[in-house]
């Protein structure tokens, strides 16, 4: 799947996507900000709009 526009994306599937990235895929948050050239920061505000929080412990948002 295509994920450039992902930040553009309703915040509920980009909930699905990006955890399902982090366990299959990524081992930080980190790790899928680079692989996708995703911006961080932004990332993290459009989840806490929804009212998750990365953990890096399970490495998702939760």
């Amino acid at each position: 799947m295509e994920i450039s526009n992902l930040l553009n994306m309703d915040a509920n599937i980009v909930l699905g996507i990006v955890n399902e990235r982090l366990r299959l895929e990524c081992d930080t948050i980190d790790d899928l900000s680079s692989r996708y050239e995703l911006d961080k920061d932004q990332l993290r505000e459009k989840m806490e709009s929804l009212g998750y929080r990365y953990d890096p412990i399970s490495n998702q948002f939760k």
